[in-house]
């Protein structure tokens, strides 16, 4: 990882996992990959109660035992519990959340740093389809139509350490929509202080897993994004996803 010299850390990705031996490895690397510069990253891994091999895999990894990847442990399942948990031990003043079925691009913390340049305290990230067939790109493109032209603010995201912890962070008891949930809170608390609304970061990207189409197919995946559609409303995010 760039920039492994003392100093604080300018930015912390927080990468939860669940049952994910299949994709970490891959995740964990792209942020180890990073082209960051004189920027020096922090990476954090939650296990969320994994009982596959996702822990083994990780420790097997130099970095880990090393301790510039830190891996912390997170036994009650919840997808926001678990991101909270990560953010509770990170040490940079921006926290970058990655989930662990995708990879950041390249370039990703240098944008959000030039975000964060630019007064930007959260936003969402550019997200597209990690291979997968054209509809399962068409509907990822569809999700990021739905951010640039209409403002929507979902998914993968960065925010301000103080205001991600000002704002207690991820609600714990959401399964679905704690992305939604997080930066809608932020959004009112920028605005009641005369400060930017939560930005979209479309100069990198996140590239993820297509497996939940794959496995909806057709009528699935409209079941799918009719259920993305409700949470950003605000309903049915305390269902099982």
């Amino acid at each position: 990882m760039n920039g492994n010299g003392p100093g604080r850390p300018s930015a912390s990705f927080i990468i939860p996992a669940r049952n994910e031996e299949q994709y970490i490895l891959r995740a964990v690397g792209s942020v180890l990959a990073q082209s960051a510069g004189d920027m020096r990253l922090e990476c954090i891994v939650v296990d969320n109660g994994s009982t596959d091999g996702t822990v083994a895999r990780l420790s097997s990894l130099a970095e880990v035992q090393s301790g510039k990847v830190r891996l912390v442990d997170e036994p009650r399942a919840g997808i926001g519990r678990a991101k909270n948990a990560g953010a509770a031990v990170a040490i940079a003043d921006t926290f970058i959340f990655l989930d662990a079925d995708s990879w950041a691009a390249p370039n990703l913390a240098i944008e959000v740093q030039r975000a964060r340049s630019m007064g930007m305290q959260a936003g969402s990230i550019r997200v597209v389809a990690d291979g997968g067939s054209r509809i399962d790109r068409m509907f990822f493109a569809l999700m990021e139509l739905g951010k640039v032209r209409f403002g929507v603010r979902a998914q993968m995201l960065f925010a301000d350490a103080a205001l991600f912890r000002e704002l207690h962070g991820f609600d714990p008891d959401l399964r679905l929509g704690e992305d939604v949930d997080f930066l809608t809170r932020a959004a009112h608390a920028l605005k009641d202080r005369g400060q930017p609304a939560p930005c979209h970061v479309t100069r990198s990207e996140i590239a993820t897993s297509v497996r939940r189409l794959e496995s909806a197919h057709h009528w699935g995946m409209a079941t799918m994004f009719g259920r993305w559609a409700l949470a950003y409303a605000g309903i049915g995010r305390r269902r099982p996803y």
